[in-house]
């Protein structure tokens, strides 16, 4: 465990989180082979500061020249030793975090660790999802409807304009009939746009009011998803989502879309073989 949290914090809060549920005689500190604190993070993923032992529950210390000798309970030090300590690097060390820049982001670009990310927020947003699925229909609905009425407009006010100007194939309606077309479907495209407009509101509203979605802004995603899918290799909503599955499972991500892609776009499946 390595928290930017001093050490009198961090014994208060994990005592409070775990010490009651565990079986009498184990303690939050047995659950971790290593335990730094003070890391100060992100400096932590690309300095060489010294590290010192914490030797007693008041936090008393002790310096360790030859760096981490052996399971326990630090103070600052940097993410090498701790590389050194257990034999790994690279993408051997799964880091979880809750920080996209000071946690993901840093071990990823200098250490090349392998990341998860936190967000704990993220049920909220498929909460929200799952309870607008009925209205999501609706409204894909009357946009396809939308878009038809657009494509048909511009028609329309291409053959107006041909007309007018007197130059390309000229439609068969007169001037005043095309007029009269354009005015109607304007009507029509009014009319759609006060049907869409509360359900446009209520899915810019789904997990925050004042916000929105977490990970989306309109039909793009959001700048909190592109830097989660830039620096982190998982993302979850909390660490417990593990529990469903092996130490031996291997992860894939679902096949992303891509503004060109059909409608319907088989999934390719890729060449891994099964859990490793």
């Amino acid at each position: 465990m390595i928290t930017n949290s001093e050490w009198s914090y961090t014994t208060s809060i994990m005592q409070y989180t775990f010490d009651s549920f565990l079986p009498e005689g184990v303690t939050w500190r047995d659950l971790f082979d290593l335990i730094i604190v003070s890391a100060r993070k992100p400096a932590f993923f690309s300095t060489r500061s010294p590290v010192f032992r914490v030797v007693t529950e008041e936090g008393l210390l002790e310096p360790c020249p030859l760096g981490i000798d052996a399971d326990g309970t630090y103070l600052g030090g940097n993410a090498r030793l701790v590389e050194d300590y257990f034999g790994l690097s690279g993408d051997e060390i799964l880091y979880v975090g809750d920080h996209v820049f000071t946690d993901v982001h840093v071990s990823k670009d200098i250490l090349r660790w392998r990341t998860a990310l936190i967000l704990r927020e993220l049920e909220t947003d498929l909460a929200g999802l799952a309870e607008f699925k009925g209205y999501q229909g609706q409204l894909s609905k009357l946009m396809t409807e939308k878009e038809e009425l657009e494509f048909r407009l511009a028609e329309l006010r291409l053959d107006a304009m041909r007309k007018k100007a007197g130059y390309g194939p000229q439609p068969t309606a007169s001037a005043k009939e095309l007029d009269s077309q354009i005015g109607r479907v304007h009507r029509k495209l009014a009319k759609l746009d006060q049907q869409i407009a509360p359900l446009a509101a209520a899915a810019g509203a789904i997990g925050n009011t004042r916000w929105g979605p977490l990970m989306r802004a309109g039909n793009d995603k959001s700048q909190l998803a592109r830097q989660v899918e830039r620096y982190a290799d998982i993302y979850m909503s909390r660490v417990s989502n593990f529990l469903s599955h092996t130490p031996f499972k291997y992860l894939r991500s679902r096949r992303g879309s891509l503004p060109h892609d059909p409608g319907d776009v088989p999934l390719v499946a890729d060449s891994v073989g099964p859990e490793e």
